[in-house]
């Protein structure tokens, strides 16, 4: 009976016998960037190669739809669309109708569809042994929520809720107690509502490391550590302990650089750091590493003060920073540039005034010629009484205004008199006259 009732529940279930649950996982990263390639593969201990695909959220990926695969399946270049919870089904070759277990669920993230975030370390990225770091990430895109990323262990993501602080959103991952396990290289992802597995851009790498953990190196600096601006300093880092790798970095300096370390002929290990012509002074710090170990170094060396006299613009150029004398250059072109530019325009202003003044000379000049080489307009004579036209009278210091005739209506022979007569055409038909002291002189005289 007992027999009977396992054959009974092995044909109800037949994609339980002999078969357990599949394991189905991405390679190389379920983070794929937007537009790349990943491959899934569906893995189980019976050894069965096909299987097929599917997403729980529903959403429509004509490509699985009724599709078996063998072995896996590269799915890309993906989309915004690809995003989400995958499960996969296992069957063995000699029953293709028999279906195992759903697998374990996958999440792929779809990174690069916003704006990456910036990612800092507080209160910074070096850490000794045991200490607790607060990795920071912020953004001015109001993302819902914020995942922590360490390189190579996608196990290790952490989601936080964004918070609203001084006009940007930001979540703090609380890092710590600090092994070598949580040491690496970090990058933070922010998502929008209800779109949680697409994801933005990556921060820029963040080197969280470990110090303290071996003896420090000794830090000096070649020819000493005052020198004349424009000098030429070298860093040199050493030590007894064969480090592969020594680190140097500056106070406020937001990265370190780093060499390989030479074996000299004392037995020491060294590593020697140009810094080129001194501009800047600043204190120094060196670290030891080995090759196997990147994320782990050694305490740090006593700190070197690098002092620089004199005058900076009289010495050597940065090969970062421009030249004094070349700005002082600089500023001076622009200054004649410009002095010329309005000596110009003042010429023109003057050119101008002139020819406007000779041109308003000119027309006063016209204004005062005698009637005789003039030509009357019509139309303002007209405009007054067509039988009387009024005329200014000139006798030395005289002037005389008064009605008479028109030309026309005067006697034919020439008047006996030199009175000139100027025809005014706005006159008003009033006399007026305007006399002044005269000498005196022979002749009558009078008012005509």
């Amino acid at each position: 009976m007992a027999c009977v009732g396992f054959f009974l529940v092995q044909r109800a279930c037949p994609h339980m016998r002999g078969q357990g649950k599949p394991f189905l996982s991405a390679r190389p990263s379920a983070m794929v960037p937007r537009g790349g390639h990943v491959t899934l593969q569906c893995h189980y201990r019976g050894g069965f190669n096909n299987f097929t695909l599917y997403k729980e959220d529903r959403i429509h990926v004509p490509i699985f739809h009724g599709r078996i695969f063998q072995g896996s399946f590269v799915m890309g270049p993906v989309t915004p669309a690809h995003a989400g919870t995958y499960r996969c089904r296992g069957s063995r070759p000699h029953s293709p109708t028999r279906w195992s277990v759903p697998s374990n669920p996958l999440v792929i993230m779809v990174t690069g569809v916003h704006r990456k975030p910036s990612l800092l370390a507080l209160p910074g990225h070096l850490v000794k042994s045991e200490e607790t770091v607060i990795l920071q990430c912020w953004s001015d895109v109001m993302f819902e929520h914020f995942l922590l990323h360490r390189e190579g262990k996608v196990e290790d993501t952490l989601r936080l809720i964004g918070e609203l602080h001084d006009g940007v959103f930001k979540a703090n991952f609380s890092i710590g107690p600090m092994t070598h396990v949580r040491a690496g290289t970090y990058r933070c992802y922010g998502s929008v509502p209800h779109f949680r597995y697409q994801l933005s851009a990556p921060s820029d790498p963040l080197d969280i490391v470990i110090t303290g953990l071996y003896e420090k190196p000794s830090l000096s600096a070649q020819p000493g550590p005052t020198v004349q601006a424009g000098e030429s300093v070298t860093l040199s880092c050493s030590s007894r302990s064969s480090f592969h790798m020594y680190h140097l970095s500056r106070e406020g300096g937001a990265h370190e650089r780093r060499l390989p370390a030479v074996r000299k002929v004392n037995r020491t290990f060294q590593a020697d750091f140009p810094l080129g012509p001194a501009t800047h002074g600043g204190t120094y710090r060196c670290f030891g590493s080995f090759r196997g170990l990147p994320y782990m170094w050694s305490n740090s060396s006593d700190p070197l003060l690098v002092s620089v006299t004199g005058n900076p613009s009289s010495s050597w150029p940065s090969p970062t920073e421009p030249s004094s004398k070349s700005g002082i250059a600089r500023h001076l072109h622009v200054l004649i540039g410009t002095s010329v530019v309005i000596f110009l325009f003042i010429l023109l202003l003057f050119f101008l005034l002139y020819r406007w003044c000779s041109n308003k000379k000119n027309a006063a000049v016209t204004d005062q010629e005698p009637a005789g080489d003039r030509t009357v307009n019509r139309q303002d004579s007209d405009e007054q009484d067509p039988q009387e036209v009024t005329y200014a009278q000139l006798d030395h210091c005289v002037f005389t205004q008064r009605k008479i005739s028109r030309p026309s209506q005067r006697p034919k022979t020439p008047p006996t008199d030199t009175s000139v007569y100027t025809e005014l055409p706005n006159a008003e038909p009033r006399s007026k006259v305007v006399s002044c002291p005269r000498a005196p002189q022979s002749g009558p005289e009078g008012i005509f």
